[in-house]
């Protein structure tokens, strides 16, 4: 019988795809061992961990609310409600080991497997550790980070330098150009554009793109992919059907990116959020990137993991205020500049860590063993 292994956290893609990774991994390394998820209900980790092979458990939990202190009058309940709940998960699949990878979820989960004696690694994926992974740290066995400096938030001895577990498919892109371009109905010959908002799409990216739509439609030699998420994809197109022509096929629109591969593949270019799991990826994939840090999360902390590439001259970065008015003409600057371009790719590729989820993995048996 393989070993019982419980991941909690999510809330966004940077999360949960990380979690699925370390998952995939163990059971690369463990086929047998039994993993059981723990996300936070109505969060996107109730259907991509599913869609993954993997059962997932959901707690009533919410992080605080900045803008309604009527919504944080719950909270207090709800946490003592995810604790019981996160209790009775851990005792009935009989955990082994707990890994947290942020978000709502892994606090109660975290806290009540620390309170049971069960072993904890976490996995922080920023440059700039979340409230959660700050709080459980001193109470981890071990803490696998992504960057260089981590001991400002946690224990030196429990620190890991390992990278961010990626999706190994969405990174796969090898001699895929062609196939890609033909999968998103584009030209060969065109430079590619690829415009990302993160799983839940970037009101600025999107605003930028319908502000900059006709000088780009009027512009031969550029073609874009543009995803702008879930939430905006409706008001998206409702917005492209009303011009005169509709939306040219040089600009392909999609919600999600379900072939982030072949995403990767044809881009030239890629103009993305700066949150940790995208990083990593664009580390792997080795293009040219311009890099709008949000400035809704907490601590600011996609400055800062855009700094962290900045620094080494491994990406270019402008601040989201800036996007709108600024963004098309560093997108055009960066196209027709080839030296650049190849200096970027050099150097985001020196920056990748392709092994994190296995190198991760095997942490999490050590501490059963």
């Amino acid at each position: 019988m393989g070993h019982k292994i419980i991941i909690s956290g999510g809330g966004t893609g940077g999360h949960v795809f990380p979690a699925i990774a370390i998952a995939n991994a163990l059971r690369r390394i463990q086929p047998d061992i039994e993993i059981l998820f723990v996300g936070a209900n109505g969060r996107m980790e109730m259907e991509k961990v599913p869609a993954a092979g993997y059962e997932i458990v959901g707690l009533d939990i919410q992080g605080i609310d900045r803008f309604s202190w009527l919504n944080n009058l719950v909270l207090p309940f709800k946490l003592i409600k995810s604790l019981w709940k996160a209790r009775k998960v851990i005792k009935r699949f009989g955990a082994q080991a707990a890994v947290g990878v942020g978000g709502f979820a892994s606090g109660p989960l975290l806290i009540v497997a620390n309170r049971l004696g069960i072993p904890i690694l976490i996995q922080e994926q920023n440059s700039f550790a979340g409230k959660t992974n700050k709080m459980l740290g001193k109470d981890a066995q071990k803490i696998c980070v992504a960057y260089d400096g981590m001991n400002k938030f946690f224990p030196a001895d429990k620190i890991l330098l390992t990278g961010n577990p990626i999706r190994r498919a969405a990174v796969d892109i090898e001699g895929k150009k062609k196939e890609a371009l033909d999968f998103f109905n584009l030209w060969e010959g065109r430079n590619t554009v690829l415009i990302m908002g993160g799983s839940l799409g970037a009101g600025t990216l999107n605003r930028f793109m319908l502000k900059s739509f006709e000088k780009i439609v009027d512009r031969p030699d550029i073609q874009v992919i543009w995803q702008c998420g879930s939430m905006y994809y409706e008001e998206v197109m409702s917005l492209l059907e009303l011009r005169e022509g509709g939306i040219p096929s040089k600009i392909h629109v999609v919600p999600f990116l379900e072939r982030m591969d072949y995403a990767y593949a044809a881009a030239d270019v890629i103009v993305a959020r700066a949150g940790a799991g995208t990083i990593s990826e664009l580390c792997m994939v080795g293009k040219p990137a311009i890099l709008v840090p949000s400035p809704n999360v907490a601590e600011d902390h996609q400055t800062k993991n855009a700094q962290a590439l900045v620094s080494k001259g491994a990406a270019l970065t402008i601040a989201d205020d800036m996007a709108l008015d600024n963004l098309l003409e560093m997108v055009l600057r960066l196209l027709t500049d080839e030296e650049q371009c190849a200096a970027l790719s050099r150097e985001i590729k020196k920056m990748a860590l392709p092994d994190a989820d296995e190198v991760i993995a095997r942490e999490v048996l050590k501490l059963i063993a």
